[in-house]
């Protein structure tokens, strides 16, 4: 069974930087696309960054080009999403997602970090 695992979510004032991490299990194959999506209070779940495996090409919300970025480790089946600049209107559950075409079922997302930005 496919199970995607996030850490490192948490409290942070204006400015600062986090890094989420996440952790694919249970599947034989690396995941073709692994993202972020994030969920502020109130508003529906957006597209934060991904992260292809075949060209390695990245995409990025606009409004956090320059600010956060996002990597890959193949070898331990993980993505990392590192976030500095943050500001308030980052607060939001931050879901893991990963896209594996070889698996029967193909998307699968993690259960969600709470990252809020506050004084």
């Amino acid at each position: 069974q496919v199970q995607l695992v996030e850490s490192g979510g948490g409290l942070v004032q204006p400015g600062g930087s986090l890094r989420l991490s996440c952790t694919v299990s249970g599947s034989h194959f690396s995941p073709n696309i692994m993202g972020w999506y994030r969920q502020p209070p109130g508003k529906e779940r957006e597209l934060v960054a991904t992260a292809e495996y075949d060209r390695s090409s990245t995409k990025y919300l606009d409004s956090v080009k320059g600010r956060f970025a996002i990597s890959r480790d193949f070898a331990k089946n993980m993505a990392y999403l590192q976030m500095n600049s943050l500001k308030p209107e980052d607060t939001a559950i931050y879901y893991c997602y990963a896209f594996i075409k070889a698996e029967a079922i193909n998307d699968y997302w993690g259960q969600g970090t709470q990252v809020t930005v506050s004084s």
